[in-house]
């Protein structure tokens, strides 16, 4: 979506409606959360690369505090409900600080590309850390868990956050590109929001099937990453 002239008094409705998507759950719930922390961003004269920062620093922040408590967890000396409530709120206003900085900056007129790449950066960063999170609790609930396995999590996670970068320019094209609702609650496995949120449910009241976490997402991001690349190279022939 284009960036918009600066209203004068924007609204939250008017930060929400440059969101670039991300998903069901993102749109109904992230980015209207987003868009809240852009107003009151805007209203504090902040910039976009400081909710970005500030993204960065909570995410890390709350997935350090679940690989240092997923030992404790396994072992009883510590609620799991408590890790996954944290990890809930941690996570998605982190992920709400990554919604509003691009609404903050496209209702604003202060877009940049080294404010993109800044955004771009701390994403990785900070799902590298979630993705530590998440393969210290597996490993902590279930010692037998192969290291094969938390090796191709790892790697397949980041299927997602690339190819969402590759489609942002002039060349993008997606495999599926219906908007009904059916395609999109299927879609939903890919929707940061919505994976962050199970992933902290099963934190809380789980933990020890965040093992099966890692094996679903290792199979759907390698199968998206199979199936994307025959999609490409077929286009491309």
């Amino acid at each position: 979506m284009s960036t918009l002239a600066e209203p004068s008094h924007p609204t939250v409705a008017d930060f929400h409606r440059v969101n670039r998507g991300g998903g069901l759950f993102s749109e109904s719930v992230s980015q209207w959360i987003g868009a809240v922390f852009a107003l009151v961003a805007q209203r504090l004269g902040l910039r976009p690369t400081a909710l970005t920062i500030t993204n960065l620093v909570l995410g890390l922040a709350t997935s350090v505090t679940v690989v240092a408590l997923a030992g404790p967890v396994a072992a009883g000396d510590v609620p799991a409900w408590v890790v996954g409530l944290l990890a809930l709120v941690g996570w998605q206003i982190a992920y709400a600080l990554d919604c509003a900085d691009g609404q903050l900056a496209r209702v604003t007129g202060q877009g940049s590309a080294a404010g993109a790449r800044v955004d771009v950066l701390c994403d990785v960063a900070a799902q590298i850390a979630l993705v530590a999170a998440l393969s210290a609790t597996a490993v902590a609930q279930v010692p037998s868990t192969p290291v094969w396995l938390v090796a191709a999590f790892a790697g397949t996670w980041m299927v997602n956050l690339v190819t969402s970068v590759m489609q942002s320019g002039p060349n993008a094209a997606s495999m599926v590109t219906s908007t009904s609702l059916p395609v999109r609650l299927a879609k939903l496995v890919r929707d940061y929001g919505a994976v962050i949120f199970v992933a902290a449910l099963v934190l809380a009241f789980a933990p020890a099937l965040v093992f099966w976490v890692l094996v679903a997402f290792t199979v759907v991001n390698g199968g998206f990453l199979l199936a994307s690349i025959a999609f490409s190279a077929r286009a491309s022939l």
